[in-house]
């Protein structure tokens, strides 16, 4: 990322991912209407890939809100895939977190308080969307770790959103999301057959939220609490 933004310009919304496949699902997101490199009606969106695990994506957002690309009051969604918890889910289920919480055992819930706008969104577009806690990890989940999460409160897991979110408040007073599509259910675990198709079904998600992200990024252009 290089470039200072105006200091009246409207701040750019930063969308935070760890995988080159995410990123590249988000940024062809835009093609064919308002995305990435978008049309001049879409906010100016900046797409960072921070890497794999909480330390790594804690670190690329530090930096990135440091070096100037985007501004102290850039809004800014985690998004990427996720683990679903709860029974029943399904790869191209979307999960829109109430809040984020941390891997470590005493770590500190993150709010999204400003996720209305983006859970109506998706809604309308026809995709089942989940809501509620989003647990941070260290490591990929699976079995009874999972359920374990699940019992505990959280609708879903990833290894990103928390660092990430956690990072972008620490940095400044600013709207944070995490956006998450589920490629890893309870019945629909990674290691089992029908992985690509799930995989698949995710990508195709995930590809299409862009818009909803320049609606939310519109949307708080207002004055917001």
């Amino acid at each position: 990322m290089t470039g200072r933004p105006p200091t009246d310009a409207e701040p750019p919304l930063l969308i935070a991912c760890a995988l080159g496949i995410e990123r590249f699902a988000l940024r062809r997101g835009g093609r064919g209407g308002r995305g990435g490199a978008a049309g001049e009606d879409a906010p100016r969106v900046v797409t960072l890939r921070t890497g794999m695990g909480p330390q790594a994506a804690e670190r690329a957002l530090t930096e990135a809100l440091r070096e100037g690309s985007v501004t102290e009051r850039s809004p800014v969604i985690a998004s990427g895939f996720c683990a679903g918890l709860a029974p029943g889910m399904r790869p191209g289920d979307v999960v829109v977190a109430e809040a984020t919480r941390g891997h470590h055992a005493a770590a500190p819930e993150t709010p999204c308080r400003d996720n209305g706008p983006l859970l109506r969104a998706l809604r309308e577009r026809g995709l089942t969307v989940h809501s509620g806690l989003l647990c941070g990890s260290d490591h990929v989940v699976r079995g009874a770790e999972r359920a374990e999460l699940h019992a505990a409160g959280a609708v879903a897991v990833d290894m990103e959103s928390a660092a990430t979110l956690g990072a972008a408040r620490a940095a400044g007073r600013r709207p944070v999301a995490a956006v998450r599509v589920v490629v890893d259910a309870p019945e629909h675990e990674l290691v089992r057959i029908g992985t690509v198709r799930g995989g698949i079904s995710a990508f195709r998600v995930l590809r299409s939220v862009l818009p909803v992200f320049h609606e939310w990024h519109r949307s708080l252009l207002l004055p917001w609490r």
